[in-house]
């Protein structure tokens, strides 16, 4: 008996404003995602990729249509359902890193299993944990400012994994990089997919790291134009 996906998405709507100020950002998206996949999500501004995004980490409710996580029916949860499915199951990587300036990486890290009510001893094991497989243990006791725009990215992502998420979304995360630095951190989210089996769901602009993905969802005026499979890859496209 085949796997049931890991989201499944059945005529999504969303609509913002009223009367003559309505806009429909989604008009009835139809996508499956399967556990252990990593899908880079591409399309002009306007074409609703981000307002999808929002609804797959459950920042905002669609319209209309089903959406299914892990089976259950995410229209049926409320507020603090929602909210506690995104602490166990999801984590945010941001284009903007978003920091905390004033405290040390690891003690960015360890943020959210403060919200998990997790022990400050198990806290600095899980969050020198994650650190340790984005490559920056060592650099545990700097802050922010101290890091390159590449090493906030990779703190970015140990807080994002310390709660060991099946879900990983990340919305533009090299939007800030060059491309060097860029190459890294796609090849930390390949790693983390191939090695530890955590879904990705990624939008970006840049064609070169959506081909890290094994494929790409095509999104044009609120809809799914097309689904693009990608050639298999070890650990970066092929130049």
């Amino acid at each position: 008996m085949p796997q049931a996906p890991l989201i499944s998405l059945r005529g999504i709507t969303k609509i913002f404003g009223e009367g003559e100020a309505q806009f429909q950002a989604l008009k009835g998206v139809d996508l499956d995602i399967a556990s252990g996949d990593f899908v880079a999500v591409m399309g002009p501004s306007g074409s609703g990729k981000s307002t999808m995004m929002n609804i797959l980490g459950c920042l905002d409710v669609p319209s209309g249509g089903r959406f299914l996580f892990k089976g259950r029916d995410v229209g049926m949860l409320n507020r603090d359902q929602r909210a506690l499915l995104r602490r166990r199951y999801l984590g945010f990587v941001f284009q903007g890193y978003n920091l905390l300036a004033r405290t040390s990486a690891l003690e960015n890290v360890e943020l959210p299993l403060i919200y998990q009510g997790e022990t400050r001893e198990t806290r600095r094991t899980l969050a020198m944990a994650a650190l340790e497989k984005v490559g920056l243990a060592a650099w545990a006791g700097h802050s922010p400012a101290e890091l390159s725009g590449g090493q906030q990215q990779r703190v970015a992502i140990a807080r994002a994994i310390v709660t060991n998420p099946e879900l990983l979304l990340a919305d533009e995360p090299t939007g800030n990089l060059d491309t060097e630095r860029s190459m890294e951190i796609m090849r930390l989210l390949t790693d983390l997919n191939q090695t530890n089996g955590i879904t990705i769901l990624m939008v970006t602009h840049e064609p070169e790291m959506a081909q890290f993905a094994r494929q790409i969802i095509h999104f044009r005026d609120g809809l799914v134009e097309r689904i693009e499979r990608t050639p298999e890859r070890a650990s970066e496209p092929a130049s």
